[in-house]
């Protein structure tokens, strides 16, 4: 289904009363929520979520360990207490699937002791047959990587610390 289609259906959820609208497009649909206002503190405001489904399921990108690199292997952390004093925390946004790298065999986006800036993709989340990227929101620099490439995140899980 093409995203412009997509679009034009998000505007018109927002321009109308409805909630939720999916469109069926041969063996292809696509469902379109719009988040209610008892989801979240101040969810009224919030944008409509699209989810694409496809006719019959492609089988995921193999997962690929990161080769080891003369920067250091990931950094192992629990949740609590990760970022310190000057420190960002990257977490997902989305419930899926982490892939460090655009393609297996790839180059990673990033890695540990990398600079970044504002808006650049530090990895890619699979959910729902759709490939996310996740881009940086601060500049600094990459002290760890908390989630293996190929391993399933949550919601909020902590992906980067940004220094």
């Amino acid at each position: 289904m093409d995203i412009r289609k997509i679009k034009k259906l998000i505007e018109l959820l927002e321009e109308s009363g409805v909630s939720e609208i999916e469109i069926k497009e041969g063996e292809e649909s696509v469902r379109i929520a719009r988040h209610s206002s008892g989801d979240t503190a101040g969810g009224a405001g919030r944008a409509p979520t699209a989810v694409h489904y496809a006719a019959a399921p492609a089988s995921a990108p193999a997962a690929s360990p990161r080769p080891a690199t003369g920067r250091g292997a990931p950094e192992e952390a629990t949740a609590e207490g990760l970022a310190g004093e000057g420190e960002h925390m990257v977490t997902a946004p989305m419930v899926g699937t982490y892939y460090s790298a655009p393609s297996p065999g790839a180059k990673p986006y990033v890695e540990i002791g990398d600079e970044v800036v504002v808006g650049q993709v530090l990895c890619t989340i699979e959910a729902m047959k759709m490939m996310n990227q996740i881009e940086c929101d601060v500049a600094g620099r990459v002290r760890a990587a908390l989630v293996k490439n190929g391993e399933p995140v949550e919601f909020g899980q902590p992906l980067f610390i940004i220094e």
